[in-house]
């Protein structure tokens, strides 16, 4: 069943693509998120859900965090924190958000699967989440990157919410209410 073949091959690529990330990196991106005024998060597509999703869990965590694109979104400003996720790293949205933002003194992180790309060459922290073998009829288009980056924000959830000294329960008091 195909369905079985891709569930396993989806879990074992993200499995190798997450052993890639360097723990010295998710240090200065804590760092990162304990220095920033406010944290805004962007991507197009697919990879804009994976940011929405992660904007969410942010403010779950008490971080004030926007998601770049929406109508109350603030302005970024010098010592704010930009996320970007974009596979390709060349999504014109996000790599003229990326260039805007440095523009304005903002830090950004920036998440893709191209480490030349124009979101990493603006950068001052650059994840790399890259697949190492691609199977179009398990894995079509960016899935092996999008849920890499899904699971990838959710740990950084995790180290944040272990260093800020969070629980389920604290966090539950900032969900929203009115869904």
């Amino acid at each position: 069943m195909k369905f079985k073949e891709s569930v396993s091959y989806i879990r074992k690529e993200i499995e190798s693509i997450l052993n890639e990330v360097e723990e010295g990196k998710i240090e200065k991106a804590v760092r990162y998120f304990f220095e920033a005024n406010t944290v805004f998060v962007y991507g197009a597509g697919r990879s804009g859900l994976v940011g929405k999703a992660f904007a969410i869990r942010l403010v779950h965590l008490g971080f004030p965090t926007f998601v770049i694109g929406e109508t109350i979104t603030m302005p970024v400003k010098k010592g704010d924190l930009v996320i970007l996720i974009s596979g390709s790293g060349e999504t014109i949205p996000v790599a003229m958000t990326a260039e805007i933002a440095r523009r304005l003194g903002a830090k950004i992180i920036s998440i893709t699967a191209n480490p030349d790309s124009h979101i990493a060459r603006f950068a001052d922290l650059v994840f790399i989440l890259k697949p190492k073998k691609k199977d179009k009829e398990l894995a079509p288009l960016g899935t092996l990157f999008e849920a890499s980056a899904w699971i990838f924000l959710d740990g950084l959830i995790a180290e944040l919410m272990a260093r800020k000294g969070e629980n389920e329960e604290s966090m539950k008091r900032r969900h929203a209410t009115l869904e």
